[in-house]
């Protein structure tokens, strides 16, 4: 999943965003409301954590311009104020939840995936392909019932792959989904990282190359001998 963290207080944002990374989430940080807004404008997010009190653009007029564009982006509001009424003044404004600093980190989490479950189309507890079966809430994938040990983006991808249901996704796409602003489009980040993740799982290989487009993990069948 995808996450923006807005939040001017420095320490508190890249905190959050390491945290956030280490629970596999891709995340990029915006310290202010105007860049905020342009990388919420030219980047689909799952979630935006939100601060409400930003100088310059407030988070009240950034969540206002998030819900206006249409975007199935979630937003949680974070204040320093916890009165209901601030709350209620929060959540009138469109956001989808509501989080009073200071916050223990594991409940930020646990509402920062069940608004990523929100923000994209349903998905089943488990996501399979023959005899690989991904678990996203226990972050486990097992192959033949056996454990498969993988690194965060492995997982990532893997569990992009299996969500697409057969359709084709690029590796721009695995690189926006998996990865954040900070990878470089112009590695072979994605392909290595699809290489790796071939080899853990296994023979017979259930990742197709579609050549010229990306790669897919067909609904129905081991893929063909071909590109790998």
């Amino acid at each position: 999943m995808r996450i923006l963290v807005v939040e001017d207080e420095v320490p508190l944002a890249d905190a959050i965003a390491r945290g956030l990374r280490r629970e596999g989430m891709a995340v990029d940080v915006a310290y202010d409301g105007e860049t905020g807004h342009e990388k919420s404008t030219v980047t689909r997010y799952d979630v935006v954590v939100l601060d409400r009190d930003l100088p310059g653009m407030s988070g009240d007029e950034l969540c206002k311009e998030i819900l206006s564009s249409g975007a199935l982006t979630r937003v949680m509001m974070l204040t320093a104020s916890a009165g209901v009424d601030d709350r209620v003044a929060g959540l009138s404004l469109g956001a989808d939840d509501y989080l009073a600093k200071p916050f223990a980190f594991p409940e930020l989490v646990a509402r920062v995936r069940a608004l990523a479950r929100r923000a994209t189309p349903a998905t089943p507890p488990l996501l399979t392909a023959r005899d690989v079966e991904l678990d996203p809430a226990r972050r486990t994938v097992r192959r033949a019932g056996q454990p498969v040990e993988l690194t965060r983006k492995e997982f990532g991808v893997l569990e992009v792959l299996l969500a697409a249901k057969g359709s084709v996704v690029s590796s721009e796409e695995l690189l926006e989904r998996v990865w954040d602003e900070n990878a470089d489009p112009f590695t072979t980040t994605v392909r290595v990282t699809v290489m790796t993740l071939r080899k853990k799982l296994g023979e017979p290989g259930i990742i197709d190359t579609v050549v010229g487009s990306g790669y897919r993990v067909p609904t129905a069948g081991f893929p063909e001998d071909g590109p790998r």
